[in-house]
C-alpha cells in the first residue's frame, strides 16, 4: 500500500487543562483544530500567546493526549503508536536549555543515547552535527558561556539526532535542512517575513481554533495583509491609489495613509512615481511589515 502524501493529520483536536479542587478551573487550549501537512513540506504555525500553538504541537509530538480528536504522524496514531512516532520526530526551540555545565559534545551525546544511538554511530553522528553547526571550536566551552546564537545552533543540532522525518519548532537553517534531508518542518514563528520566506503553506490559530491556512500568498489575497507603506501626503492620496497593482488595502487618516501592498519591495517606487505624476507632495514615507496582532483582527472580523 502506498505511504500517504502527508505527514501530519490531525482532525477535531481537542484539550482543556483543569485546575484546583474546591474552584476546579477549566481553561481550553484546543478546541477542535484540524490541519495537514504534506512530507517534505515547511508549514507555518502562527499564533500570538496563548493561542494553542504549543499544546497542539505537544499532542503532535506525543507529549500530551487529546481529549478528543486524532492526528498521525507519517500514518502512525499519535496515541496509540507514540513510541513509532518519538524515533522519526524531534523538536528544536528558539529558547533551548539545557544543563548549564555541559560541553556541546557532552549535550549531544547525552541525547543521542536516548534516541538509542551508541558507540562509534553516536561518535560519528556528534561528530558530523558539531562541524555542520560550526560547534567544533567550541568543544570545551560550557552550555551556561554558550552565546545566544550557538545555543540555538547546538539545540538544532540536537533536533537532528535521530534523522527525523519531521522537526518541529526549528526556527534556523530551514530551508538548508528541508533541501539536504528532505524533512517535514513545522515552524513556529511571531516573524511574518520568516513565514512568508520558508513556509509553503502557514496555518494561523487564536483561542485554539485554526482560523484560517493556505500559502502566503493565498493568505495575503484572503486576510489583506502584507507590507505597510505609511505615507504623510499633501493633499491628501487621490482617487486611484487602491486600484493600483499589487495595493491590498488603503486607510486614510487625515494627511496619514496606510497603504497595504503585497510586497513594498516590488511597489514602493510604482506608488511614489504614481503620487508624483498625480502632483502629490510626499512629506514622509516608511515602510514596516504588518503585526501579527493586525493579522487576527482582520481574521476576526
Amino acid at each position: 500500500m502506498p505511504a500517504s502524501p502527508l505527514a501530519v493529520e490531525a482532525h477535531d483536536l481537542a484539550k482543556t487543562f483543569r485546575s484546583g479542587w474546591l474552584r476546579r478551573r477549566e481553561t481550553p487550549a484546543l478546541r477542535g483544530a484540524s490541519l495537514q501537512v504534506e512530507r517534505g513540506a515547511i508549514f507555518g504555525l502562527l499564533g500570538p500567546n496563548g493561542a494553542g500553538k504549543t499544546t497542539l504541537l505537544s499532542i503532535l509530538a506525543t507529549l500530551l493526549l487529546p481529549d478528543r480528536g486524532s492526528a498521525t504522524i507519517l500514518g502512525h496514531d499519535v496515541v496509540r503508536e507514540a513510541f513509532a512516532i518519538r524515533r522519526r520526530l524531534n523538536m528544536a526551540s528558539g529558547n533551548a536549555s539545557f544543563v548549564w555545565s555541559l560541553r556541546p559534545a557532552e549535550v549531544l551525546e547525552f541525547y543521542g543515547r536516548l534516541y538509542g544511538l551508541h558507540g562509534r554511530t553516536l561518535r560519528a553522528r556528534v561528530a558530523e552535527l558539531l562541524d555542520r553547526f560550526e560547534l567544533t571550536p567550541h568543544l570545551k566551552t560550557e552550555y551556561n558561556e554558550l552565546s545566544t546564537g550557538l545555543k540555538q545552533r547546538l539545540a538544532l543540532a540536537k533536533a537532528l539526532l535521530n534523522r527525523p522525518e519531521v522537526s518541529i519548532r526549528i526556527r534556523a537553517q530551514i530551508a538548508e535542512l528541508r533541501r539536504r534531508e528532505g524533512t517535514t518542518i513545522i515552524l513556529t514563528t511571531h516573524y511574518m517575513r520568516e513565514a512568508d520566506e520558508l513556509c509553503d503553506r502557514i496555518a494561523f490559530i487564536k483561542g485554539g481554533r485554526i482560523l484560517a491556512e493556505g500559502s502566503p500568498d493565498e493568505l495575503k489575497r484572503q486576510i489583506r495583509i502584507g507590507d505597510v507603506v505609511a505615507l504623510r501626503l499633501d493633499p491628501a492620496a487621490p482617487a486611484g491609489l487602491a486600484d493600483l497593482a499589487g495595493v491590498l488595502q488603503v486607510q486614510a487618516r487625515g494627511d496619514r495613509i496606510d497603504c497595504t501592498v503585497d510586497s513594498a519591495e516590488k511597489r514602493l517606487s510604482e506608488i511614489l512615481r504614481w503620487l508624483v505624476e498625480q502632483h502629490v507632495v510626499i512629506r514622509d514615507c516608511q515602510v514596516r511589515e504588518p503585526e501579527l496582532e493586525e493579522v487576527f483582527v482582520e481574521l476576526a472580523r
